[in-house]
């Protein structure tokens, strides 16, 4: 079962994250690949934190060769509308249908701050445009030879504030066309809790996203990031823990063990440490 029709079940959905090389040495993402076999899907990303990395649209073919159902991450911030449409369609050439569309760290915050950033569509524009495509035709209103067919996603933020306004935007997306949400990291299940609640009417399928911590410098590193809320609870069991993360292990397993009883799913973000992913998810049942 793809994962388009998934969507359409009551299954608890978890999916994962994959960064491609830096560099052509694809080795390190296989063996990471390789332990996310039994997942629904997997992302891949494009260029996060604005760090140029192989594309993301090689490593889905990759992924997919490998009978892994890849999810493309496709940013905004890099592409103008003439280059988003060509990558839209050759995803759906090489076999890409699930797309993730987000917005993307500004460069300013990667390793080439020199780098101009485009967006020139934002995300609930390109959400429209793949709908558009779907239909046969291009922005210009050219006509296409063959229609192509997205499963398409986008990111929501429940613990930014104002809560209504995350809200609201992802009802403009989810009338748009999105199929899927998979979130920014959670640490707080009841944050979640009270955004699902505002808009669970929406019947759209949102997996709230869970980052291992997995040591007190990468909690630091989160904890500098926009949008990340790290609750004074979770922060003492990573300080005090003999083995950080065995206890970010721990963390995640109980997070997703709450999260079964009323989410769609999950999305996992181990960052370089998937091998501990099918543990986690052993844990949590």
């Amino acid at each position: 079962m793809k994962f388009k029709e998934k969507l359409k079940s009551d299954k608890f959905l978890i999916t994962a994250e994959l960064y491609p090389p830096k560099g052509v040495d694809t080795s390190s993402f296989f063996r990471r690949a390789a332990c996310l076999s039994g997942l629904d899907a997997v992302n891949v990303t494009d260029n996060q934190r604005a760090s140029m990395r192989a594309g993301s649209l090689a490593m889905s073919k990759i992924l997919i060769d490998h009978a892994i159902e890849p999810i493309l991450q496709l940013t905004v911030r890099d592409r103008n509308r003439i280059a988003l449409q060509s990558e839209l369609l050759s995803a759906n050439i090489l076999g890409v249908e699930n797309v993730l569309i987000l917005g993307g760290d500004h460069p300013s915050l990667g390793e080439n701050r020199e780098a101009k950033a485009v967006y020139d569509l934002d995300t609930l524009q390109l959400i429209k445009t793949a709908r558009l495509l779907e239909t046969g035709v291009d922005l210009a209103g050219k006509k296409l030879r063959g229609n192509p067919k997205f499963c398409v996603g986008a990111v929501v933020n429940p613990s930014a504030q104002p809560s209504d306004l995350q809200a609201l935007m992802l009802e403009k997306k989810a009338k748009a066309g999105t199929e899927f949400f998979q979130t920014q990291a959670i640490f707080d299940v009841e944050i979640y809790k009270n955004f699902f609640d505002k808009v669970k009417h929406l019947k759209v399928k949102i997996l709230p996203g869970i980052i291992l911590i997995k040591s007190f410098e990468f909690m630091q590193f989160l904890q500098s990031l926009s949008g990340i809320n790290i609750p004074i609870e979770t922060q003492d069991r990573i300080n005090f823990a003999s083995n950080p993360l065995a206890e970010g292990i721990k963390i995640c397993s109980e997070m997703i063990k709450k999260f079964r009883s009323f989410a769609d799913g999950v999305h996992i973000m181990a960052i370089g440490t998937e091998e501990y992913i099918p543990e986690i998810i052993k844990n949590s049942l």
